[in-house]
């Protein structure tokens, strides 16, 4: 018989041993991943930097220092975890969040305090550790994935081990991945197919890294998969991660240049961003498209049945999308006026007017508020979870509209590269904004109509649990994850 003592219940179903501390746990994983950080840091000679911080400038003493802030730094993320879902797919997301977070908490803050000077909060000061981000991200991605190899090696299942992922979910990852890089490949040319990025061009090439994205998406879906707009700003920081882990760091290892993390090298393989977000986003879309066509296809379960149909509900939900998209269409309005762009939107329809431009950006507003509400219908708990799905939203479309698409149909090429970012990141605040407008309008719009059948108390209560279980998983670090990066990343290589 086993005692309480010896195992206690978690939310998944296993076991857990109570003899690691979560903080201990933390420590361990955050030194796995100060080795591969130090590592990093040795190849760039970075390490004399930290052993300053203790008036040497020695690499020993500086792996010594590392190491040790290591432990430090991944026994807090032990501890940040402790009551977080036990998914590695989440802990991945949260590490890479985490890790983001020590780089601005680390060298552009702590080190230069530590060091005798001001804290390095400019922009030249965050170009110089360019190098020091990504060895960061690499830091969270390695910590995260040690912690749940232990958190899961320190269980004791009480009921038969299920693996991480099934070969059903497997296909339907490579399914996805498959669809989404044709998608790219039809609208791109080769040298800006995320397959060039890594290693290759040509349609076999780009199916084959299409799968691979797939695959990959599938084994950090969660459990159940989640719906098709989740799935969609899930890819995009899955895509980000591509471009840190793969374009940036193995390509270049694996073909005997080194790290690619210089300020100069991540100019260079730029294009390789906006790619890689599209092609992981469109991926995760497929995935839960796939995966929903599935279970109407072939589930019996009608325990889920709803008083209100499908096309009432997509009816409603259309008639919000509609509102919201005019509601953050007339807040971005605000911003294109200031920056002179309405003319360039008249283009599309052959004009040059700004009366023509604002016309065709309000109907544009609205067609975007549409697809919001039809892939975050009742994602929306509270107004975080609200601003967070929409500011997302928003960088996504700015991807796709002002770097791809608006290009694409006044007659040239996707601008995937550092000169029109710079060009459009006016933009790219315009359509942050839009994004949070549109989530808040129709996160309020949604809760002002709930069904008549349904009590407020049992709203409420479905409401909170949501809530709580939208908080376990890893949706604040991703909404955290591509904030960042749609801020970060344009300014830094700018």
């Amino acid at each position: 018989m086993t005692s309480a003592l010896d195992v206690d219940q978690d939310r998944t179903g296993h076991g857990r041993g109570v003899a690691a501390h979560p903080g201990v746990l933390g420590a361990i994983a955050g030194i796995v991943g100060g080795a591969a950080f130090g590592a990093a840091m040795a190849d760039l000679g970075a390490l004399p930097s930290v052993a300053s911080i203790v008036r040497a400038d020695s690499p020993s003493v500086g792996l010594a220092v590392h190491m040790t802030i290591a432990a430090l730094v991944g026994a807090g993320f032990g501890l940040l975890m402790a009551n977080q879902r036990q998914d590695a797919s989440d802990t991945l997301f949260w590490g890479l969040s985490y890790g983001a977070a020590w780089w601005f908490l680390g060298p552009l803050t702590l080190l230069p305090f530590l060091t005798g000077r001001p804290p390095a909060w400019d922009l030249a000061a965050a170009q110089r550790a360019v190098p020091s981000l990504f060895g960061h991200l690499l830091f969270g991605v390695v910590t995260a994935l040690a912690l749940a190899v232990l958190r899961r090696t320190g269980d004791r299942p009480r009921v038969a081990w299920r693996p991480a992922v099934t070969m059903g979910e497997l296909s339907r990852g490579a399914l996805a991945g498959a669809f989404a890089a044709l998608g790219i490949a039809l609208l791109v040319p080769d040298n800006l197919s995320p397959a060039a990025a890594l290693g290759g061009t040509g349609w076999g090439r780009t199916l084959a890294v299409g799968v691979l994205v797939g695959v990959g998406f599938a084994f950090l879906s969660p459990h159940p998969p989640e719906r098709g707009g989740p799935a969609l700003v899930r890819g995009s920081a899955y895509g980000f991660l591509w471009w840190v882990m793969g374009t940036l760091t193995l390509v270049p290892l694996l073909s005997g240049d080194g790290l690619a993390w210089s300020l100069e090298a991540t100019r260079e393989r730029f294009p390789a961003f906006p790619g890689l977000i599209l092609l992981a986003s469109t991926a995760g879309v497929w995935f839960s498209w796939l995966g929903r066509a599935a279970t109407a296809l072939f589930s019996d379960d009608v325990r889920r049945a709803e008083g209100e149909g499908p096309g009432t509900r997509g009816l409603r939900a259309i008639g919000r999308g509609v509102l919201a998209g005019l509601a953050g269409g007339l807040v971005f309005t605000v911003l294109m006026i200031q920056i002179g762009y309405l003319p360039t939107v008249a283009r599309l329809v052959g004009a040059g007017s700004p009366s023509a431009g604002l016309v065709v950006h309000l109907l544009i507003s609205l067609v975007i508020g549409v697809s919001y509400a039809l892939l975050f219908r009742g994602r929306s708990f509270d107004s975080g979870s609200a601003l967070g799905w929409g500011v997302t939203y928003g960088f996504l479309w700015w991807v796709l509209g002002a770097l791809t698409l608006l290009p694409l149909l006044l007659g040239g090429q996707p601008q995937w590269n550092v000169t029109a970012v710079v060009a459009t990141f006016p933009s790219l605040v315009g359509h942050l904004a839009f994004g949070g407008a549109l989530g808040l309008t129709y996160r309020r719009l949604e809760t002002a109509s709930g069904p008549w059948w349904i009590s407020r108390t049992d709203g409420e209560a479905a409401q909170a649990f949501e809530r709580r279980q939208l908080a376990l998983g890893s949706a604040p670090a991703v909404w955290a994850l591509v904030v960042l990066m749609a801020v970060t990343v344009p300014l830094i290589i700018a």
